[in-house]
């Protein structure tokens, strides 16, 4: 009774703040800034009591995530400072990357030692992936030719920031292009690709946070120990089983510090930016928001409901860990987060460990979408026209170079610089949008965990393995609603 009562508290309070808002904002009427400052924070403390009378993880983690908000609004030099808390629940999160995947990549291989099944998930997740971010791009590419948001774009007072070093190819590789015909350097970088997906040290690769590395590792290392004789496989599937089990827990633990990572993140965002940005790039915001929404409601719920996933228990259940990438713009924060929700959903840890992972490299569909759009935006704010043809072979070009985007913040401006550069568009537009990248970024890659998710249940359904009455448990119902 009480949590009902202070829900309905909360959700008066919110209303009104609201409507003072607009009415600030619209200027309808003269508000002072500090009462609006004032009704901001009793906002703040009756959410935050909601918080404490639910009990509940991911109520603390979107009440902190407006906390953050607020503290960046009102108290932005003391929202800078808050970096390093957010900065430290992420590295805590990666030292959860690698052994759980590892270890849950090996398990479901090996314990289960049915390598055909490995085979026929491998394929069917490839041509999942490959079907939902092309559609990503192409949607990308349609709203910004109708939204036209690069077109007279004053880029000279747009915010400025460094660009990032672009390291698409290594010195070594440099050289070793420059021997050989122009023609064949499209080949010569998809080989380099392939290359780089294969570890020559798996320590090396979990230091550096190199998901599709760790995936390819713990593929053939399964399948090498499924081909193991029962006695001497037993004893490390065993141990795969019980280090998986043990990194589980370590997340639900190291999520104890998730309100204040995201909190912290959220805090630092709004602080360092500010809210007037968002007016000076509207147009850009709102064509990556619409195109994103447009993806969402055009190609991944038409799947959802054909495949009679019930959708609103999916939304609760991938809640937490979409909230977590919004306010980190990691993916790889939420992943551990993910893999564990869609256990609970129903489908089995031997797809969620291989569709999880494997789509961070070649499923991130809202950074797809965004690398097309951008791209696209960077050439109206130049005044470089494009054709319809000149448009699909970048849309071509971006469907092979977003799959090794890493799953972490500002890695897409890595490959969109790329691409600009290969097409002859000026890269000072997109130093001009980077000073508003983390605000896109909050979208996409909350965009990128949806799609994961819904990956995983794809697969499930398509290799007739989905617990079917799983999202119904109570025990399922009361986590995630």
């Amino acid at each position: 009774m009480l949590k009902k009562q202070v829900a309905v508290i909360a959700l008066f309070t919110v209303s009104i703040a609201l409507i003072l808002t607009l009415i600030y904002e619209f200027e309808w009427f003269a508000i002072h800034p500090n009462v609006m400052m004032g009704v901001r924070w009793i906002v703040a403390s009756v959410l935050t009591l909601n918080a404490i009378v639910r009990k509940n993880l991911t109520t603390w983690i979107l009440t902190c995530l407006i906390l953050g908000v607020f503290v960046g609004l009102d108290f932005p030099n003391f929202a800078r400072a808050l970096q390093p808390l957010s900065q430290a629940f992420i590295k805590l999160v990666k030292t959860i990357v690698g052994p759980i995947l590892f270890a849950t990549l090996v398990f479901g291989i090996a314990g289960h030692s049915d390598l055909k099944s490995v085979g026929r998930m491998a394929w069917k997740s490839m041509l999942y992936f490959v079907s939902a971010t092309t559609c990503a791009i192409f949607i990308g590419l349609i709203v910004i030719n109708i939204t036209q948001a690069g077109v007279g774009v004053d880029v000279e007072n747009m915010p400025h920031e460094e660009l990032p070093k672009t390291a698409a190819l290594n010195m070594a590789d440099s050289t070793a292009m420059s021997h050989i015909s122009n023609n064949v350097h499209g080949v010569y970088k998809f080989n380099a690709f392939i290359r780089d997906t294969f570890p020559e040290n798996i320590v090396k690769a979990v230091y550096d946070n190199q998901v599709l590395q760790i995936v390819v590792f713990g593929v053939i290392f399964g399948i090498a120990l499924a081909l193991v004789e029962e006695k001497k496989r037993k004893p490390l599937v065993n141990f795969t089983e019980s280090l998986s089990e043990a990194m589980f827990k370590f997340t639900n633990l190291v999520m104890l510090f998730a309100p204040v990572g995201v909190g912290a993140a959220m805090a630092y965002t709004v602080g360092h930016l500010g809210v007037d940005i968002l007016k000076n790039l509207f147009m850009l915001l709102g064509s990556l928001y619409l195109a994103l929404l447009l993806f969402l409601g055009g190609v991944l719920l038409p799947i959802a409901l054909f495949l009679k996933i019930p959708v609103k228990r999916f939304m609760n259940a991938v809640k937490e860990p979409v909230s977590i990438a919004f306010a980190t713009t990691s993916s790889d924060a939420a992943l551990p987060k993910a893999m564990n929700a869609m256990e609970k959903f129903g489908v089995p840890r031997k797809i969620v460990s291989f569709v999880i992972p494997t789509g961070y490299s070649f499923n991130l569909d809202g950074t797809s979408l965004y690398l097309s759009l951008a791209s696209i935006f960077v050439a109206q704010a130049a005044g470089i026209p494009l054709t319809i043809g000149q448009q699909l072979l970048i849309a071509f070009t971006l469907m092979i170079t977003s799959k090794g985007v890493a799953a972490v913040p500002r890695a897409s401006l890595i490959v969109l610089i790329a691409t600009a550069d290969q097409f002859g568009l000026p890269t000072f537009v997109i130093a001009a949008i980077l000073g508003i990248d983390e605000l896109m970024d909050m979208a996409r890659t909350s965009v990128n965990v949806i799609g994961n998710c819904l990956a995983t249940v794809v697969v499930a359904k398509w290799e007739g393995e989905f617990d079917e009455e799983a999202p119904f448990r109570e025990d399922v119902a009361d986590e995630v609603l």
